[in-house]
């Protein structure tokens, strides 16, 4: 459990973790800015998820680098944790590997997209007010991509956003569940790391048409950040907002 103050009057949030390169980044800070009180499930360092979400209020699954399909126990475990939170109406929401695990849990399919999709992207939301809810007044986002995977939307969801190189970038269960192909919980310092990091897996798909070079993505991180996290802090708000009360 982190130390940020408690003052919220929702029981814990569980944040799912499958990489270690993966953190929570701005999600934990904004957890943190609102006293909500969170648990940091590592799978990637050990940590075994629960067989159920009894005394927790919302849940968020991150990305990795792994595919959804893999073989990994974490992975359908998380998926188990997706169907039980989709029965008791505890609010999931997932950034990229996390938005496929959610579809596959929700009887769709994950398979690899016609193009990657690294670096900053523009994103178009549907005009619709589902996603006026989730999305405030924004209809076209630049945000962070890095997948070469996408999702179906499970045939109880609604699709609400799209790019040229991903036609479902998001689905959302009502008011209740947002599955996301993108990541908005990246900071700057997590971008860094992923590109000190990968920079060689860039190079290589150099060429791609949405795909950025390392020092575009570390130019579109300047420009781009602070609108990503305005869209960020409307997204976790509403996703917050319907977490089980304590």
């Amino acid at each position: 459990m982190t130390t940020a103050p408690t003052h919220s009057n929702r029981l814990p949030a569980l944040v799912i973790q499958f990489a270690g390169d993966d953190q929570p980044a701005y999600l934990g800070a904004w957890l943190d800015r609102i006293g909500q009180p969170w648990q940091l499930a590592d799978t990637d360092n050990g940590f075994v998820l629960p067989a159920t979400l009894d005394g927790f209020g919302g849940v968020a699954l991150l990305g990795g680098v792994m595919g959804a399909n893999d073989d990994l126990p974490a992975l359908r475990q998380a998926e188990a944790l997706v169907r039980d939170a989709y029965a008791k109406g505890i609010p999931v929401i997932g950034h990229c590997l996390g938005g496929q695990l959610m579809a596959r849990a929700l009887g769709a399919t994950v398979s690899q997209g016609k193009t990657p999709e690294i670096g900053w992207t523009p994103v178009v939301m549907n005009e619709m007010p589902l996603a006026q809810y989730w999305f405030g007044d924004v209809t076209e986002a630049h945000v962070m991509q890095w997948h070469y995977d996408t999702f179906a939307i499970p045939e109880i969801a609604t699709r609400l956003a799209a790019s040229a190189g991903c036609a479902n970038q998001v689905f959302a269960l009502g008011e209740l569940h947002l599955a996301m192909q993108f990541h908005v919980e990246v900071d700057p310092a997590k971008i860094a790391a992923w590109l000190q990091a990968s920079a060689a897996e860039v190079i290589a798909e150099a060429g791609q048409p949405f795909v950025q070079n390392v020092g575009q993505i570390h130019a579109s991180t300047r420009h781009c950040i602070e609108a990503s996290q305005r869209l960020a802090d409307h997204i976790y708000q509403r996703w917050h907002s319907r977490f089980v009360l304590a």
